[in-house]
C-alpha cells in the first residue's frame, strides 16, 4: 500500500540518522526498499523468518523484524548488525514504517470513500456512519474543483496538486479515471466565488510551471453538506465541457458563470438539428468561408460596431457592408439587427454543441 518511493526515501532517512543500513522486504523476499547491496541474496532467510513465530530474530549478521498490517505480517524489515543498539534502531525502524502503513491506509479508506461519494454510490446513512469513523466533518462548507490534464495518469500534475494542499488535511485530492484530478476543498465562512476564482488561477499557474502542463480547472457551487459534494462535483464536470465547447479561450471556468452555453448544453440533440435547419435552411455555419466566418465574429466581438470592426479588419466600411449584405442574403438574417445577431450567435453556438456531442459519439 505504501508506494516503494515513500518506502526508499524512509530508509536512506533512517540510515543517514543511524548509519546503520536497512532493508525493507516484502514477506515473499522480494526487496521493496534498500540501502543494503545484494538484498535478494537474503530471498530465503526472509521466507524462514516470515514462517517462525518470532517477531524479530538475528540472522546472518542482521537483525529481522516484522510489521505488522492487521496482525499479518506485511513486510519484513532488516537492520544491519547484531548489537543492542542496532536492535534498537531495527524497532525503531519497523515502528515508523508500521505508523505510515496505518496512515496510508486511512488515506486509502478515506480516498475510497471520496470516490463513492463524488459517483454518488453511497446511501445517506452510509455518508454519515462512514464519515463518523473516518473523521470526516459532514456540516462545513465545500467545493469540487476538477482539473483535467492534457496526458493520462499526469503524476507530475497530481503530485503538485498535493504538495498545494495535502498539507490541508480537510481537503481531499482523488481521480475517479485517467485524465482528472479532483480536489474536494473546504472553504472558510468568508470565502466566496471570486476566492475560488483566484485559488484556481493560483493551481493553474503552479501546474503550468512546476508539473510543466496545460489543464484546464472548472468548479462547482459552494455547498454546505457532506451529501452534497456529489452536486458540486457533477456541476464541476458540466462547467469543464461547456467551457470545451463554448469558450475555449478560458483555462478557468466556474459552473456559476456559464452564461447561456448552460441553456444549450441541456438541449436535447434533435431540437438543435431542427433549429439549425429552421435558421440555416439546411445549411451549416462551417458551410461559409473563413473570410465570412472571420468577419462575423469580429463584429461579435466589437459589439456589432461596424466601424470599429472594418478597422481591426484592415477593411473599408463598404467592403464590411457588402459582406455583411451578403450573408443576409443567403441566411435573412441581418446582422446589424440585434434580434437578427442575437439568432445568429446562438445558432453558431448550437452547432459548436452539436459537433462536440456527434465527436463523443465516435
Amino acid at each position: 500500500m505504501i508506494s516503494n518511493q515513500v518506502l526508499q526515501s524512509t530508509v536512506e532517512g533512517l540510515k543517514g540518522i543511524t548509519r546503520v543500513d536497512i532493508c525493507v522486504m516484502d514477506t515473499e523476499g522480494k526487496p521493496l526498499a534498500t540501502t543494503i547491496a545484494n538484498p535478494e541474496e537474503y530471498e530465503s532467510a526472509v521466507l524462514a523468518f516470515v514462517e517462525s513465530p518470532a517477531d524479530s530474530q538475528v540472522l546472518n549478521g542482521f537483525q529481522f523484524f516484522k510489521v505488522f498490517d492487521d496482525s499479518q505480517p506485511e513486510y519484513i524489515l532488516l537492520a544491519k548488525g547484531e548489537s543492542e543498539d542496532v536492535y534498537m534502531i531495527g524497532k525503531i525502524a519497523a515502528f515508523q514504517i508500521q505508523n505510515l502503513l496505518v496512515a496510508y491506509k486511512e488515506r486509502y479508506d478515506k480516498d475510497n470513500f471520496i470516490k463513492n461519494l463524488l459517483l454518488d454510490n453511497l446511501l445517506l446513512v452510509d455518508i454519515y456512519n462512514r464519515a463518523k469513523k473516518l473523521h470526516i466533518e459532514t456540516d462545513v462548507r465545500r467545493v469540487v474543483f476538477l482539473i483535467e490534464t492534457k496526458v493520462e495518469k499526469d503524476n507530475s500534475a497530481l503530485e503538485t496538486v498535493r504538495s498545494l494542499f495535502s498539507a490541508k488535511t480537510k481537503d481531499f485530492i482523488t481521480a475517479v479515471d485517467e485524465k482528472n484530478i479532483i480536489l474536494v476543498k473546504e472553504l472558510k465562512s468568508n470565502e466566496t466565488y471570486e476566492d475560488l476564482g483566484k485559488t484556481a488561477k493560483i493551481l493553474l499557474d503552479m501546474l503550468n510551471t512546476e508539473a510543466m502542463t496545460q489543464v484546464h480547472i472548472a468548479f462547482g457551487t459552494i455547498v454546505n453538506e457532506l451529501k452534497d459534494v456529489s452536486r458540486s462535483y457533477k456541476e464541476a464536470k458540466m462547467a469543464l465541457d461547456v467551457g470545451k465547447i463554448f469558450y475555449s479561450t478560458r483555462n478557468v471556468v466556474a459552473y456559476s458563470n456559464l452564461g447561456i452555453g448552460r441553456l444549450i448544453y441541456q438541449l436535447p440533440l434533435p431540437l438543435c438539428k431542427m433549429f439549425i435547419r429552421e435558421i440555416f435552411d439546411g445549411k451549416s455555419p462551417d458551410d461559409f468561408d473563413d473570410e465570412t466566418l472571420a468577419t462575423i465574429n469580429k463584429f461579435f466581438e466589437n459589439s456589432l460596431n461596424v466601424s470599429e470592426t472594418s478597422r481591426q479588419l484592415y477593411i473599408h466600411r463598404n467592403t464590411l457592408v457588402y459582406r455583411l449584405d451578403k450573408l443576409q442574403k443567403s441566411t435573412n438574417l441581418d446582422l446589424r439587427i440585434f434580434e437578427d445577431a442575437i439568432t445568429f450567435k446562438i445558432a453558431l453556438m448550437v452547432v459548436k454543441y452539436m459537433k462536440y456531442m456527434e465527436s463523443l459519439e465516435y
